[in-house]
């Protein structure tokens, strides 16, 4: 059977189980076909299931929406986080010369690359929107490193299927698998708007996310674990998200 044909066999299959069934029967066919998110437990679990199967079946090489210059937000509006605690201000305080990426788990060559580093490898821009589950967006363009290529240059292993990636601030820390971590428009960010990326914007490096609502964009990015589960990683629901209330996958 091809991709295509077995997609559309799926997804014709979700869609007729989630109207003569339910959600719950719904969501034991993506269980079957491996299309299940970490946080598919509790009240809401099988709407989350229902929405990541299908989003990821029919949009799995979609693209964000890209906008001209002129598109540009005057006054982008820097989501307020919690000031930078110790460790960030004695970086910034040296002009984070001494940043360092950690990249580790599921990869042939762990390595720990310094932001000079980043910025040798090839350099692309978008200009994309970030969507704000609060209701606010702007835009802006981004400018960076795809993640899929450094990935490749540490030898990705075939058995990681997720990315978790973590922040300089306590307790901040998100996950997408590998439909988006090999995205062309997942960006590790070090520049904004033909500039150097601005602390209130997530510098000096974010990971850039854009077909997820905002906060699967983690701002002041340290480290990035290849894993092939997310059982291990805070309460095993995925990411910091969904401990809170949010969903884990945040799909735009």
């Amino acid at each position: 059977m091809t991709n295509i044909s077995r997609r559309k066999l799926i997804t014709s299959g979700l869609a007729a189980t989630a109207g003569i069934a339910g959600l719950a029967a719904a969501s034991r066919m993506a269980r079957r076909y491996g299309l299940t998110p970490p946080d598919h437990g509790g009240i809401y679990g099988a709407g989350e299931t229902l929405t990541y199967a299908a989003q990821r079946l029919i949009t799995t090489h979609s693209l964000a929406r890209e906008f001209p210059r002129s598109m540009i937000s005057k006054t982008p509006f820097a989501n307020p986080t919690a000031p930078p605690n110790d460790a960030f201000k004695a970086h910034q305080a040296v002009g984070f010369s001494d940043w360092r990426l950690t990249v580790d788990g599921m990869v042939a060559q762990p390595a720990s690359l310094s932001l000079s580093d980043l910025r040798s490898l090839p350099v692309h821009s978008q200009i994309t929107e970030v969507v704000c589950e609060e209701g606010w967006s702007y835009i802006a363009e981004w400018i960076g490193t795809p993640l899929a290529g450094v990935l490749n240059a540490v030898g990705l292993l075939p058995q990681a299927r997720y990315i978790v990636y973590f922040s300089i601030e306590p307790d901040w820390w998100e996950s997408i698998d590998m439909a988006d971590a090999l995205h062309p428009q997942t960006f590790l960010t070090l520049g904004m708007n033909d500039g150097d990326l601005p602390v209130g914007f997530g510098g000096p490096l974010r990971l850039r996310v854009p077909r997820q609502l905002g906060y699967k964009s983690v701002k002041y990015i340290t480290r990035i674990t290849a894993t092939d589960s997310l059982k291990r990683f805070g309460k095993g629901l995925g990411s910091a998200s969904p401990e809170s209330g949010y969903a884990w996958y945040a799909g735009i």
